[in-house]
């Protein structure tokens, strides 16, 4: 199935395609959420601290090797907007070869790395013992989040956000069941949900895999496809390695404020681990509907049809900001009830904490929203380093501010909170302006 965002009615089609792409990710962060809610319930708050500070370690490490997919999957989408299919299946290749090794290479230096990770998160005494026993058995996963998602970003780059979907389904379907018999019935602990995870990730790569060489020929790479070529692969390694260090510093401010905040004591990591799932699941819409516009742009920009491009921002704005908006007011009003999904009621310090955060960073969600859609924007039009500068902007001043801030005693872990919502504004302000500066000279026709 492939999709072609060149035509057609632009706010219609930015939804039509983004929905799978937002649904898939909600289920992506189901198997999350599924085990800090089981863990949390049935193992206690040292086992929920230990997978909550696990999760932000894999999401710096799998960030790099999903920044690469991104990055290469706009290549590809450039490719097909252009009508060039066999460079297309090339650049395709190319792309696969180069981020394996690179996701090998993680994956080692994860093993290597493992009790330096545990040193540099601060990770509380009483969860070091869950917390190693938890990232040696998900690590193994890796190399089948790398696959999965690669082969996904093919897909999309053509359209196609539906079998992505479908896998996914399978996979958090997969992890929860495994999560109640390992956990709950066996009671394997924190390895259970490990497990559980690693092998609904084996799956999904797997179904993907077999639907890509049977269903995609089309798009496959054959034989003649399956050789080296420079300037697809210096494309490639261009787009990719730029999406990927924008990621990849995104996510190592967001483990630095995790390591602050786990100097804050038990509770306040225990309630990290929740309001950190809350923000993904209520702002990962409007970061699937970014990732959906930069291929909406990627495709139009290799048409050359910057028109729809210009007229694409500023409806994706409205749609997005309106979203985001209704999401803040919801998590204001609901933050309690939300955190005791997780926590239980007699935790009083830890669910007030996760009040506390929700209350600010859930109020200003289409902060983030905007930034969403100014990297996507960079990203399709092939200057990702825009997106570097911006994540710069956004994480710098928000790991600065968080130590600055919780560092004063009238202050404290509040000023972590309020560092976030200023980082998001300052970075939406430096690429808004930047825009409208530039737009000419980045926007001029590629004939």
């Amino acid at each position: 199935m492939q999709y072609d965002l060149t035509t057609g009615k632009i706010g219609k089609s930015l939804i039509v395609f983004s929905m799978p792409m937002i649904m898939g990710n909600l289920l992506q962060q189901l198997y999350n959420v599924v085990d800090t809610l089981i863990v949390g319930k049935t193992i206690g708050s040292t086992a929920l601290a230990a997978v909550g500070s696990s999760y932000s370690l894999m999401v710096l490490l799998t960030s790099i090797v999903l920044g690469l997919c991104m990055g290469s999957g706009v290549v590809f989408a450039q490719l097909f907007g252009a009508k060039k299919y066999e460079s297309m299946k090339t650049s395709i290749f190319n792309a696969f070869v180069f981020i394996i090794i690179i996701s090998a290479a993680i994956n080692v230096l994860a093993y290597i790395l493992l009790d330096k990770f545990i040193v540099w998160l601060n990770i509380p005494i009483e969860a070091v013992a869950f917390t190693k026993e938890y990232l040696k058995i998900i690590f193994g996963g890796m190399i089948f989040v790398s696959i999965f998602n690669f082969i996904s970003s093919v897909l999309r780059s053509i359209g196609n956000t539906l079998m992505p979907l479908a896998f996914l389904a399978v996979a958090a379907i997969t992890n929860i069941v495994l999560d109640i018999l390992f956990i709950v019935r066996f009671n394997m602990g924190v390895a259970g949900a490990a497990y559980a995870t690693v092998i609904a990730q084996a799956l999904s790569a797997f179904l993907i895999s077999i639907y890509f060489v049977v269903k995609g020929k089309d798009i496959c790479p054959n034989r003649n496809n399956m050789h080296f070529d420079k300037s697809l692969i210096g494309l490639v390694i261009n787009n990719s390695t730029l999406t990927a260090l924008q990621q990849s510093i995104m996510n190592l401010g967001i483990l630095m404020v995790q390591g602050l905040v786990n100097s804050f004591g038990f509770a306040a990591s225990a309630a990290f681990a929740v309001v950190v799932k809350i923000d993904a699941l209520s702002y990962m819409p409007a970061q699937d509907f970014g990732n959906a516009f930069a291929t909406y742009v990627a495709q139009n920009y290799g048409a050359n049809k910057l028109d729809r491009i210009k007229i694409g921002t500023r409806i994706s704005m409205m749609i997005s900001t309106g979203f985001c908006i209704l999401v803040s007011a919801f998590v204001f009003v609901f933050a309690e009830a939300l955190m005791l999904i997780f926590i239980d009621a007699t935790e009083v310090t830890t669910i007030n904490i996760g009040i506390q955060y929700l209350h600010i960073v859930g109020a200003s969600y289409a902060g983030i929203g905007i930034l969403f859609l100014l990297y996507g924007l960079y990203r399709g039009i092939g200057k990702s380093q825009m997106s570097i500068v911006l994540t710069i902007i956004s994480l710098g001043s928000r790991v600065l501010l968080a130590y600055a801030l919780s560092s004063l005693s009238s202050i404290g872990i509040v000023g972590i909170w309020w560092a976030v919502p200023i980082g998001w504004a300052l970075a939406d302000i430096f690429g808004i302006v930047y825009y409208f500066m530039k737009k000419d000279l980045f926007m001029q026709s590629r004939n």
